[in-house]
Parts: structure tokens; C-alpha cells; sequence
């Protein structure tokens, strides 16, 4: 038997499970931090560095294979998740608690790479083909309400306990994530008990460590052999290199005070306008955009894709400059930018998938994935420090400028018109 339990009882906790710990890392942590006191500086140098498990992910991720059962990597890295966020309360109200929450927030990443390796693998052996194909959208819709729920819900809740315990930052902070703790045991519980026995879930015994080098060394060597490569490498470290730069001080400025150009939102608006909004403008872009590429294919969307992932994010220099008091124009405002950003990513998805066509398409597709993260890391290394330097206004100026980037490298991709197309011998599901 392929499942002996409904997919409904476990796809769409597995992947709210896989999407929370991600946003809590990327971006909750960005308002705690912010909220503690570090500059912009120090906070976007410590938590882009957290990128780096999913940079790596696919060094490590054929061992997830070699060792264990995938369902024994899901249970065991949801309780270390639940660990880390325990580890992360219980430091912050402590003297050691910059050292203490990075610890446990690299714990978090790294436990939460792992999971998305297994958890991805399991969904393929959990679910026969159709199966897979019907709750593509359910998996993807959860993963969105994870971030959801971390972005907007529980920094409403952290602002809503600050109030309660009269502005008490760390205290509300460190009942938050011992909250979120108890939330991934309960997962823990809950998997440990619904998630099936696949019979194909089991170790691969045709591995060994010197099969996983050699099979990778020989995806490295195809991976770079590929036409484009040069050209293809480049779009995937530079097309995002605006959003990049954009994605933590956007969130910074939003909830800074107005004295330092920010907007000055307390955590329940940014929870609304970032959290709640944003991601629905984020969601509604992907859709669309998905549903453009696969009626006329990625070549004939893939510049109105550039121009939507680039030009909302003037967004911010309106802001920047006007300090709009209106939180229904700063929700406009974000959603508009969002929206683009969905829109335009999905030609970034697309090409990451069109470029790992061919042997090894999986390997190579997680070597792209690679590269994405890295795209995101390394500008989020020096935004912070470009911002204190500039200045709110002149940083989402030069924003607007390094849009140019992503002009260049997309003008140079060669793009078969038919991909991305319904062919007419397909049939729907």
C-alpha cells in the first residue's frame, strides 16, 4: 500500500510545519531583532547568513537517502525545530541573548533544510502520481498560510503581548516562541502518529558514501556543462538582486521609528500590512502569473515579468518620501509591490526549471535552488550597512537603480517559445 491514512489528514500540516520555522528565520527575526535593539546593519549581516543551510542544502541532501527512513528525518527534525524555538525563548531574556538566539536560529535553519528534503521526498512516496498532482495546490496553499501565520498573526500576537505586560519587549518575545515551541511538539505528536509507512520509504541500499560523491561530482560536471551556463548563472545571481537588497530593509523601515525615515508601524499594522496583505498580494501575483506562462509559454511573459518584479518597488520611494500616516495607502502600497513580486518570480521559477531540463533534472533543479538562496544572501550581507550609510530615501533610489541588473541579464537568455505551453496532447488531471 502506497498511503493507508487520507492525504488530507497530513499534506497540508506537514507543509504548514515546513513553511513556519522558514519565516521565523528569515523574517520574524528581523523584527525581534529589530525590536531588541541591533542596528540595520547588524541585523541584516547576522540573519542573511541564515540563508546559507538552504545555499548548501544540496550537499547534505543525498544523505537524508543513505541514512534513515524520510518519515524518521521529518519526526526527528520537528522536534529539534520545536527545540530551537524553546532555545530561542529561553536566551532572549538572558544577558547572552544576541549569541544564544543566532545559535538556536542557525539550530532552526539547518533542522529546517533538512526538513524540507525529507518532507518534499516523502510526498512523492506517500502519494501515487494523481494524488500528487491534486494536492500540489493544497501543499502550497498551506505553506503560504504558514507564512501567514509567522509573519503577520504571531508578530500581532508578540505586539498584542507587549501591551499586556506594559512594553515588555523580551518578556512577550520569549512567551511567543515558547508558544511556537508547543505548536511543533503538537506537530510532532500529530505526525508521530497520522504520517503512513510508504513500503519505498526505506534506506537505499544501492547507496554508499563514495556512490553519493561520485553521482554528485557528475552532476556538478553536467550542471556546468549545460548551454548557457554562463549567461543562466548570472540570471539566477542576479535577477532578484533589487528584492534582494529590498526584502529586510523593507520590513525595517516599516516598522522603524520616524525619527530614523522609517514609517513607524507598531508590530500588529506590520502584521496586517506585511504579513497579511503583502502575502496575499504575493499569492494572487504567483497565481496569475503561473496561469499567464502556461497559456503562451515563459518566453512570451518573461519581460512583462521583468518589468513587474522591478518597477513596484518604487513603492518604497514614494513611502520613503511622503511618511504617509494612511495605513490603507501603506497596504496599497505593499500590496502593489508584492503583487509585481509574485508575478515576476514566477519567470524566475520557471527558468530554474527550463535550465535543469535533461539527465539529472532533479539534482540540477536543486542546484539551482542553491543558487537562488545565494542571490538572496549575499546582497541582504551588505544591505543594512548601504541603508545606515544613505539613508531610507537614497537606499530605495539605488534600488530602483540596480533594477537595471536585472534588465541586462535577462536580456541575454535564449528561451524556447514552446516551453511552458500547454501542448495539445496533454490532458488535464
Amino acid at each position: 500500500m502506497i498511503r493507508t491514512k487520507s492525504p488530507w489528514a497530513w499534506v497540508p500540516s506537514l507543509y504548514f510545519a515546513e513553511g513556519l520555522p522558514y519565516v521565523a528565520v528569515m523574517t520574524v527575526s528581523l523584527i525581534l531583532y529589530k525590536q531588541l535593539g541591533l542596528s540595520n546593519t547588524e541585523i541584516t549581516f547576522y540573519t542573511s547568513w541564515l540563508y546559507l543551510p538552504w545555499v548548501i542544502k544540496p550537499l547534505w541532501s543525498p544523505f537524508v537517502d543513505l541514512v534513515k527512513t524520510k518519515r524518521w528525518w521529518i519526526l526527528s527534525m520537528q522536534l529539534l525545530i520545536g527545540a530551537a524555538f524553546g532555545g530561542v525563548a529561553f536566551t532572549i531574556p538572558t544577558e547572552f541573548w544576541l549569541q544564544g538566539t543566532l545559535f538556536f536560529f542557525w539550530v532552526m535553519a539547518f533542522s529546517s533544510a533538512t526538513h524540507d528534503i525529507a518532507a518534499d521526498g516523502f510526498y512523492m512516496l506517500g502519494l501515487d502520481q494523481h494524488s500528487q498532482a491534486w494536492f500540489v495546490g493544497i501543499r502550497s496553499t498551506f505553506y503560504r498560510l504558514a507564512t501567514i501565520f509567522g509573519q503577520g498573526i504571531l508578530v500581532m500576537i508578540a505586539g498584542n503581548l507587549q501591551v499586556v505586560f506594559r512594553n515588555s519587549i523580551k518578556y512577550s518575545w520569549s512567551l511567543l516562541f515558547y508558544g511556537v515551541a508547543g505548536i511543533f511538539i503538537a506537530f510532532w505528536l500529530w505526525h508521530s502518529f497520522i504520517l503512513p509507512r510508504p513500503d519505498d520509504d526505506a534506506p537505499r541500499k544501492d547507496l554508499n558514501v563514495r556512490t553519493i560523491w561520485r553521482e554528485f561530482g557528475e552532476t556538478i560536471k553536467t550542471f556546468f556543462q549545460k548551454e548557457q551556463v554562463m549567461v543562466g548563472l548570472l540570471f539566477m545571481l542576479f535577477y532578484r538582486m533589487p528584492e534582494g537588497l529590498l526584502s529586510k530593509i523593507s520590513s525595517l523601515f516599516l516598522i522603524d521609528a520616524a525619527h530614523n525615515g522609517g514609517m513607524g508601524l507598531s508590530p500588529q499594522e506590520y502584521g496586517l500590512v506585511s504579513g497579511t496583505v503583502g502575502i496575499i498580494g504575493l499569492t494572487l501575483g504567483g497565481i496569475l502569473g503561473g496561469m499567464a506562462a502556461g497559456r503562451d509559454g515563459l518566453k512570451r511573459w518573461l519581460w512583462p515579468m521583468v518589468v513587474a518584479i522591478t518597477l513596484p518597488d518604487i513603492v518604497y520611494v514614494y513611502l520613503s518620501y511622503a511618511l504617509q500616516s494612511s495605513l490603507l495607502v501603506v497596504n496599497v502600497c505593499v500590496f502593489i509591490e508584492q503583487f509585481g513580486y509574485g508575478f515576476g518570480f514566477t519567470a524566475y521559477m520557471l527558468y530554474l526549471i527550463y535550465y535543469s531540463q535533461g539527465a539529472y533534472k532533479t539534482s540540477h533543479y536543486a542546484l539551482c535552488t542553491a543558487f537562488m538562496a545565494l542571490s538572496m544572501m549575499i546582497p541582504g550581507l551588505f544591505a543594512g550597512a548601504l541603508q545606515e550609510a544613505v539613508g531610507y530615501r537614497t537606499f530605495f533610489v539605488v534600488v530602483m537603480l540596480f533594477c537595471s541588473v536585472t534588465y541586462v541579464v535577462t536580456a541575454f537568455l535564449h528561451i524556447d517559445p514552446e516551453f511552458g505551453k500547454k501542448q495539445p496532447d496533454e490532458q488535464p488531471e
